[in-house]
């Protein structure tokens, strides 16, 4: 009887260790998506559409899967966290399989040519998930010029910030840049003020976001045109550009002890108090945001903005919330992308689909590391291949 007992004592403590297993399994959620061409065959092994490629979206929330369904009879499912996109052209295609449904498209680019990203965004170890990300590939284009827009939105007090600025922010840049060229169709973007245009958009995201007194956001944006790079950066979310094998940092973190915006706090008459961390009144750990009305003229919405022309040594670029730099150094960071990048790190499942896509498997491993080190926050990375789709030699 006792060793009857002893088995059934044994019995329920593992069960209970596997139920913890499973929900902490369940707490890694991740929000993904983007469009990419994709290759469907139908049952008889044949490809649909002209060449095979159309369009395709992906969303992962808690631990389902949604689609948004176009018009597509056929369609086939293979399971996928992580998701990347490119442009085609007749010398580079993304070859990335997955879930999808829509119609044939082909997308061409002058200049440097292909661009392809991944994204992810991880609840992590937070009950509540207040990151956001944004992609929008030809954002702006005119006259042979192409610019790709990348976001990334890391909320504080809530949600509701973060997701206002991923929808809306890119539009409010697009308007501020036509207001720029004087509302003519034709913008000169090589005339663009990007610090100016920045700023303004930065300041009427702010005022559209005001009546959530309570609750704000950081940003850092990134637009990737073919001959130049443009970052603004408001709070303590990070852009990084990895250069002939060295991490440059186009962002600087507003941290409150951060020795300018230390004095710039305190001379509107504020304070930042070493409470768990230098925090601007004791309370918001990032002395630049967009919304928290109620910590201003403290805490403001005005990003640093830097211009960075592009070279045939640009490898890669990183966006990513402190969820990642609080635990891994921009060295790292590249370190791990590039070896994804050239194929030397590579996943044990779904090897085959994952050395299609080395880009979307750089911010997984990023992602994953991140958490394995201890990051206690919500991890958004966007990683964009500025090597036109091609391995490194």
């Amino acid at each position: 009887m006792t060793g009857e007992s002893d088995m059934n004592q044994f019995t329920v403590v593992d069960t209970i260790n596997a139920r913890r297993r499973r929900l902490r399994i369940r707490r890694l959620k991740y929000t993904c998506q983007s469009e990419v061409p994709i290759s469907i065959s139908d049952e008889n092994g044949g490809e649909e559409g002209h060449g095979g490629l159309v369009k395709g979206e992906l969303s992962f929330r808690k631990t389902t899967r949604e689609e948004k369904t176009n018009d597509c009879s056929s369609q086939t499912e293979i399971c996928l966290s992580l998701t990347s996109a490119s442009a085609d052209n007749s010398s580079c295609k993304n070859e990335l399989v997955l879930s999808g449904f829509g119609e044939e498209e082909s997308r061409e680019k002058s200049g440097l040519g292909c661009i392809s990203y991944g994204s992810v965004s991880l609840i992590g170890r937070r009950r509540e998930m207040e990151d956001a990300v944004r992609v929008e590939l030809g954002f702006l284009q005119d006259a042979g010029e192409r610019y790709d827009f990348f976001g990334v939105y890391d909320g504080h007090g809530g949600a509701r910030v973060a997701e206002a600025c991923s929808e809306r922010l890119h539009k409010v840049l697009l308007h501020e840049i036509t207001i720029e060229g004087n509302n003519d169709n034709d913008i000169n973007i090589k005339a663009i003020e990007w610090e100016k245009v920045m700023n303004e958009c930065f300041g009427k995201m702010d005022k559209e976001v005001m009546m959530d007194r309570m609750m704000g956001s950081t940003a850092v944006v990134a637009v990737v045109g073919n001959e130049e790079i443009v970052v603004a950066n408001c709070g303590d979310s990070r852009a990084v550009l990895s250069r002939a094998g060295v991490a440059i940092p186009l962002s600087v973190d507003h941290k409150p002890d951060r020795p300018d915006e230390l004095e710039r706090v305190e001379s509107a008459g504020g304070r930042v108090i070493n409470w768990e961390g230098h925090r601007v009144l004791g309370v918001l750990a990032t002395s630049r945001s967009i919304g928290d009305e109620y910590l201003k003229p403290f805490v403001i919405s005005k990003p640093e903005v830097t211009v960075s022309e592009r070279t045939e040594k640009d490898e890669f670029l990183i966006l990513a919330s402190d969820g990642l730099w609080d635990v891994i150094s921009n060295e790292a960071a590249c370190l791990i992308v590039r070896r994804c990048l050239r194929g030397r790190l590579r996943r044990k499942s779904h090897e085959r689909i994952v050395n299609r896509s080395r880009v979307a498997d750089a911010v997984s491993k990023l992602a994953e590391l991140a958490m394995a080190r201890g990051s206690g926050d919500n991890i958004s990375v966007i990683v964009v291949d500025l090597k036109n789709g091609s391995n490194f030699s």
